[in-house]
């Protein structure tokens, strides 16, 4: 039985370092030298993108973001503490990576939606996602009868809301 792009594409990135090996490790290396938001011309994982709603037409765009791993450090304080009782590291975020990606994407791009993301390479300092982003101003989205819900105030900024499904999954809602 042959299998169809989209099924095949879906069972290469089951387990990418042994099915795309040497291409994925060149891509990871172009992009920790890239800036932690990129647009990107099309989604990298392109099944995974159409299956959580991006369409090949205006007003949707695709951006790649990097997140560092792992917790976070305070900063040294000024005044004398015992170094036990500084509080300086095991500070875990509330949030996951991807939901804090996708909050960097939004902060670069105001004027436009998150609709989703997801994961696209991974190293041991940084993760990388492709968020999917909507212009709720687009004539495209605003006549689309199942995408028209965006074009609506109460949906500005959802992913600061928590209403993206990385965010939903974090707070423990899905």
């Amino acid at each position: 039985m042959v299998n169809g792009l989209y099924k095949s594409l879906r069972e290469t990135w089951k387990k990418p370092r042994e099915n795309l090996g040497e291409t994925l490790r060149q891509r990871l290396t172009e992009w920790r030298e890239q800036h932690v938001v990129v647009r990107v011309p099309k989604p990298t994982r392109l099944d995974r993108a159409h299956e959580l709603g991006f369409k090949a037409k205006l007003g949707y765009t695709v951006a790649r973001v990097r997140v560092k791993k792992g917790g976070r450090r305070r900063r040294h304080p000024d005044k004398g503490r015992k170094p036990r009782k500084m509080g300086l590291v095991h500070f875990t975020p509330a949030k996951s990576l991807q939901w804090i990606g996708e909050e960097k994407v939004q902060r670069k791009f105001t004027n436009m939606e998150v609709l989703n993301s997801y994961q696209v390479g991974e190293d041991g300092v940084y993760k990388w996602f492709e968020v999917i982003l909507v212009d709720p101003t687009h004539p495209n989205l605003k006549n689309n009868p199942k995408m028209k819900w965006v074009t609506n105030p109460a949906n500005r900024k959802r992913v600061h809301h928590g209403l993206t499904s990385a965010a939903k999954k974090s707070r423990g809602s899905q």
